[in-house]
């Protein structure tokens, strides 16, 4: 399955690298047309290029390169200005691909050896489940997250804490933030968001989500009922779930397992949420982070689930308890 949609992917990405180009060189067209001594540096540019090479291969004079090198810094700093003389930048006339990393090629070279580019690889997961991408990432930031939906009042009653729900929240921003610049650091614990509905947990796994993403990792979102199902689909050859499926969900770089507590466990499950959790944490290819969210308390999940999971996740997340007022309640009041 997995090969039908590369070879769809790449085909997508070569037309939009194709078009990045074509975009590319009708701005340079308009732009030369209107300023005639652009086309002439660069026509210059390109000479003095093969010079160079040339001049490499057949006369290692240093000082005949350095006065090459010379010209074109020259020719170079010319057409800078022109540039900022009209309010442009240099990459004005560069391709503006989707993935600077790749170029929108889908692949990066790095010394001798290529390797599949992160954004290629997101995309694949996002074919292969349908759901990853459940989140509108695009606006689920750390900058929405508003803490004066959180009470500034201590009810150590009420929330079974010394803190605000204010001071609570934003505390769990700084350890979010903390898991994402940490990420590629083995000693940095996972992450599990308990507490009720309406609390945020949710919205700022998107955030995490979203900044990950940024940075060229992959992650791969699964509420706990439709993941644990497809690994026994796959388990038992049911449906269309193929071992690619499976070896994602280990093998991805942020793993987010939403809602868990609402699936129907049996023993079968139990175990597979054991491999799952603790196949991430000893995963020997590369570092992979989890992170759990439930609206179970710790009790609760000492109560449903086995104690080797409780136990994995009380030694290698952080636990992040949210507690405040429904959210979602007090802003459809305010709309």
């Amino acid at each position: 399955m997995e090969r039908s949609y590369l070879k769809q992917l790449l085909t997508e990405y070569d037309k939009k690298r194709m078009q990045a180009i074509y975009e590319a060189d009708k701005r340079k067209e308009t732009l030369y047309k209107e300023f005639p001594r652009l086309a002439e540096i660069d026509s210059l540019l390109s000479k003095e290029a093969i010079q160079t090479s040339r001049a490499l291969i057949t006369n290692p004079d240093h000082s005949l390169l350095k006065q090459l090198n010379q010209k074109i810094n020259t020719l170079k700093k010319e057409k800078i200005s022109i540039l900022h003389s009209i309010g442009k930048e240099e990459s004005y006339l560069k391709p503006i691909f989707e993935c600077p990393i790749c170029e929108d090629t889908g692949y990066v070279t790095n010394q001798y050896t290529t390797e599949m580019c992160s954004c290629l690889k997101q995309h694949l997961l996002d074919l292969e489940y349908h759901r990853c991408n459940i989140f509108n990432l695009k606006k689920k930031n750390f900058e929405h997250i508003k803490s004066t939906f959180y009470s500034s009042n201590v009810d150590e009653i009420k929330y079974h804490s010394k803190l605000s729900p204010r001071k609570n929240i934003e505390n769990i921003k700084k350890i979010s933030i903390q898991f994402i610049e940490n990420f590629d650091n083995p000693d940095e614990k996972n992450l599990l968001f308990t507490g009720n509905t309406g609390l945020g947990k949710s919205f700022l796994s998107s955030c995490i989500a979203n900044e990950l993403l940024k940075k060229g990792k992959t992650v791969l979102y699964q509420t706990a009922p439709v993941m644990l199902d497809s690994i026994i689909d796959y388990r038992f050859s049911k449906g269309n779930v193929s071992k690619d499926v499976y070896q994602q969900l280990l093998d991805v770089d942020l793993l987010i397992i939403d809602d868990l507590g609402t699936e129907a466990m049996n023993n079968i499950k139990f175990s597979e949420l054991f491999n799952i959790i603790n196949s991430r944490l000893l995963n020997a290819h590369h570092i992979t982070k989890t992170l759990i969210s439930t609206n179970l308390s710790l009790q609760n999940l000492f109560a449903s689930y086995d104690e080797r999971i409780v136990s994995r996740i009380i030694g290698n997340y952080n636990i992040c308890y949210f507690f405040g007022e429904d959210i979602r309640f007090l802003k459809r009041q305010l709309s």
